[in-house]
């Protein structure tokens, strides 16, 4: 099913040991994973300290290591069309940025309302 949920868009939570090694060169001192979800080859990272956006090409391996404080985090919303829509739409605006970063997630089975509400926790403190 995890396949499937990715070729649909939908995110899945990834065990934070199976991706403790990868991210372990970039922690600072007293930085933990929370919580981590992945999309087909966005990944989302949430540490007590801020948010990593993960961004593989699908050919090759370049990997894009977006590292958000979540005191620079604007506004964020989340956009759907109704209980019909196949997709919904996250969007973060960050500080001196009139540009959103948006990620597009998938409707059955996607956790776009836990990363929601986890974005809400570190931002709205």
């Amino acid at each position: 099913m995890g396949l499937f949920n990715a070729i649909l868009g939908n995110a899945s939570e990834v065990n934070i040991e199976n991706i403790s090694n990868e991210f372990e060169p970039i922690l600072i001192d007293g930085e933990k994973i929370e919580k981590a979800y992945k999309l087909i080859r966005d990944m989302f990272i949430f540490t007590n300290k801020r948010l990593i956006l993960v961004e593989k090409q699908l050919v090759g391996s370049k990997v894009d290591y977006m590292s958000i404080p979540y005191s620079s985090i604007k506004k964020f919303s989340k956009e759907s069309a109704g209980i019909l829509d196949l997709d919904a739409e996250l969007k973060i605006w960050l500080n001196h940025d009139n540009n959103p970063i948006v990620k597009q997630f998938g409707k059955g089975g996607n956790n776009i309302n836990e990363v929601y509400k986890i974005l809400s926790m570190h931002t709205l403190k």
